[in-house]
């Protein structure tokens, strides 16, 4: 259970820092943070959410549809 929450952290976490990243883009500010910092925020946040699963698919704590049709 607090697995999925923090995959729903992180995946709520990757969707602020996109729309950072839109308004950095509209902006084009150069005083303000560049808009690939809130981009690499966002895949780093990706990578580690796949990690998660994985990790959880591996332990058992996740389990796989046995019939995805």
């Amino acid at each position: 259970m607090v697995a999925k929450i923090i995959l729903v952290l992180l995946m709520l976490f990757m969707v602020f820092n996109l729309m950072r990243a839109l308004m950095a883009m509209l902006r084009n500010d150069p005083t303000k943070p560049p808009m690939t910092r809130f981009l690499g925020r966002r895949v780093g946040a990706s990578a580690l959410a796949i990690l998660i699963i994985i990790l959880l698919l591996a332990s058992g704590v996740l389990e796989p549809n046995p019939r995805p049709y």
